[in-house]
C-alpha cells in the first residue's frame, strides 16, 4: 500500500508551492491539489520531481491520500473561495479531520468558519503565515488559532517548518482560539504598513529636503542595519537604494509613486476603530497609501498650489542622526499600538494571548522581523500585565532619548512643506499618552451645550454625570451618557 500523506495542501500558487517545498524537506509528504489540475501535473513533475508529494486531481483523491486524522491545508484567496473549499472538503472528512487555512483571510471570517466547522465535528485552524516567497520556502513565521483541539495534531509540522531563531526556537506557537491567529497576523500586517511608511518619510526627507542620491542614501540604510534598526525592511531598503537599471541609473527612482494594498492594513486601523484604540500610526500609513493613489489629482495639484521652499541650511549629518532617532521612537509608538490593540482584542473577544510569544514569533521569517523584538519579549516576560510598551523601563527610556531628534525631524518635515504623516501623528500620541490632562474637558462642554450629552466632574466621583443649561433656553432633560 501506497505511503499516505501527512498533510495536504490546496493552492500552488507562489506561497502553496513554496510551503510545501519546505514541509517536504523536513520530512513530510505532502498530498498537493490546485482547482486548475494542470499545474499540480507540473508542480509534481517539475521543482516536486523526485520528492515526498502526492498529486491529487479531485478534493476526493486528496483526502483519500491523507493519514488519519486528516490534516488539510488551504493557500487560496482570502474571501468566497474559502468558503467554497470547506464546502468542498466536508463531506469527504470525518469526525476530528482538520481544515486549516493559511491565507490572509480576516479575522471575523475566521471565528464565523471556526464555530461552522466544528458543528460538523470537524475541527479548524486559521494561521497567518508571514514572510513572502522566500520566507514560504526557508522559514516563515506562523499564527495559528482556531480549534485548540487541533494544535496537537499540526504543531510538529508547523513548528518544523516555520523559521528558527537563538536556541533553535521556533518562530510558531499556538495564539488562542478561534479568529485570534489571523488576527494576530492582521496586526502583524498593519505593523509591517506602519514600519514601510516611516521608512519612506525618512527616504523623502532625504531625497527631498536634504538633497541626497541613491547612493548616498544606501550607504546611510547600510550603516542603520548595523544598529538599533537592524530589521529585514530596513535591509531590503538599503538593497533597493543600490539597486541599478539597465542603464546605470537608480531603479527606485523610476518607479510610479502609487502604492498598492490588499486590505490588512485598513483592517487593523477598522477593528482599532471599533475597539476604541488609538492606532494612529498605522492609520495614517493606510491613509498615505490612499493619497499616493491620488496621482493626478496630486500632479494637478502640484501645479497650482504653493507651500514652503524645501531648501535646507542646517546641519546635514545632524539631520541623518535625527531621522534615526525618528524612525526608532515612532516603530516604537507603532508597536505600542498595535499590543494595545491586541490586549483590547483579546478582553473583547475572550482570547489568552501570549504577548512575548508573539513578539518571539516575529522575530523571524516575517516581514516585521527585527532585533527590535526581542526587547518586546524581555518587557513582557518581566511584566505579564504590562499595560502599554511605554510603561516599561527599557523602551521609556529608548523614546524618550530618541524624542529630540524626532522632534527637531517633524518640525523641520512641517516648516519645509515635507509630508511626514506617520511620524508626526506618532509623535502627537507619545506627547498625548504622557499627558495627565487632554482638552477633552472642552469637547464634553461642547457635546453637552449642543446636544446635552452629559460630563463628569472633577470634583465628583467617576461615573456621576451632569447636564448644564448652557444657554438658559434648554430644559434639564440630559441625552445618554458617554462610553469611554
Amino acid at each position: 500500500m501506497a505511503k499516505l500523506a501527512d498533510i495536504g495542501l490546496i493552492g500552488l500558487a507562489v506561497m502553496g508551492e513554496n510551503l510545501v517545498l519546505n514541509m517536504e524537506s523536513k520530512g513530510y509528504t505532502v498530498a498537493v491539489y490546485n482547482r486548475t489540475v494542470e499545474k499540480v501535473d507540473k508542480f509534481v513533475n517539475g521543482r516536486g520531481a523526485g520528492k515526498n508529494f502526492i498529486g491529487a486531481h479531485s478534493i476526493k483523491d486528496l483526502v483519500a491520500s491523507l493519514e488519519k486524522p486528516r490534516k488539510v491545508m488551504m493557500l487560496v484567496k482570502a474571501g468566497k473561495p474559502v468558503d467554497d473549499f470547506i464546502e468542498l472538503l466536508i463531506p469527504h472528512l470525518e469526525e476530528g479531520d482538520i481544515i486549516i487555512d493559511g491565507g490572509n483571510s480576516h479575522f471575523p471570517d475566521t471565528i464565523r468558519r471556526t464555530k461552522y466547522v466544528e458543528s460538523k465535528g470537524l475541527l479548524y485552524i486559521g494561521t497567518g503565515v508571514s514572510g513572502g516567497e522566500e520566507g514560504a520556502l526557508k522559514g516563515p513565521s506562523m499564527m495559528p488559532g482556531g480549534s485548540p483541539a487541533a494544535w496537537p495534531h499540526v504543531k510538529e509540522i508547523f513548528q518544523a517548518v516555520a523559521a528558527k531563531v537563538e536556541d533553535n526556537e521556533p518562530c510558531c506557537d499556538w495564539v488562542g482560539e478561534d479568529g485570534a491567529g489571523h488576527f494576530v497576523k492582521m496586526v502583524h500586517n498593519g505593523i509591517e504598513y506602519g514600519d514601510m511608511q516611516i521608512i519612506c518619510e525618512a527616504y523623502q526627507m532625504m531625497k527631498e529636503l536634504l538633497g541626497m542620491n541613491a547612493d548616498e542614501m544606501h550607504e546611510v540604510f547600510k550603516e542603520w542595519n548595523n544598529d538599533v534598526l537592524d530589521s529585514y525592511l530596513i535591509e531590503i531598503t538599503r538593497d533597493i537604494l543600490g539597486f541599478k537599471d539597465e542603464d546605470g541609473e537608480p531603479l527606485v527612482e523610476k518607479i510610479l509613486d502609487t502604492a498598492g494594498q490588499k486590505g490588512t492594513g485598513k483592517w487593523t486601523g477598522v477593528a482599532a476603530l471599533d475597539l476604541g484604540i488609538p492606532l494612529t500610526l498605522i492609520g495614517e500609513s493606510v491613509f498615505a497609501r490612499c493619497l499616493s493613489a491620488q496621482k493626478d489629482l496630486r500632479v494637478e495639484a502640484s501645479k497650482v498650489i504653493e507651500g514652503p521652499k524645501t531648501k535646507f541650511d542646517g546641519d546635514k549629518a545632524q539631520m541623518i542622526n535625527d531621522l534615526k532617532d525618528a524612525l526608532f521612537g515612532a516603530k516604537i509608538i507603532s508597536y505600542a499600538q498595535g499590543y494595545n490593540l491586541m490586549m483590547e482584542a483579546a478582553k473583547e473577544h475572550n482570547w489568552n494571548l501570549n504577548y512575548g510569544g508573539i513578539a518571539l514569533m516575529w522575530r523571524g521569517g516575517c516581514i516585521i522581523r527585527s532585533v527590535f523584538l526581542a526587547d518586546i519579549k524581555s518587557a513582557f516576560d518581566n511584566n505579564p500585565n504590562l499595560a502599554n510598551l511605554l510603561l516599561d523601563p527599557y523602551f521609556k527610556d529608548k523614546v524618550e532619548k530618541a524624542q529630540a531628534g524626532w522632534r527637531r525631524v517633524c518640525a523641520t518635515a512641517l516648516s519645509h512643506g515635507v509630508p511626514v504623516p506617520s511620524l508626526t501623528s506618532a509623535l502627537c500620541y507619545f506627547d498625548g499618552i504622557r499627558s495627565e490632562r487632554l482638552p477633552a474637558n472642552l469637547l464634553q462642554a461642547q457635546r453637552d451645550y449642543f446636544g446635552a450629552h452629559t460630563y463628569e466632574r472633577l470634583d465628583k466621583p467617576r461615573g456621576e454625570f451632569f447636564h448644564t443649561n448652557w444657554t438658559g433656553r434648554g430644559g434639564d432633560t440630559a441625552s445618554s451618557t458617554y462610553d469611554v
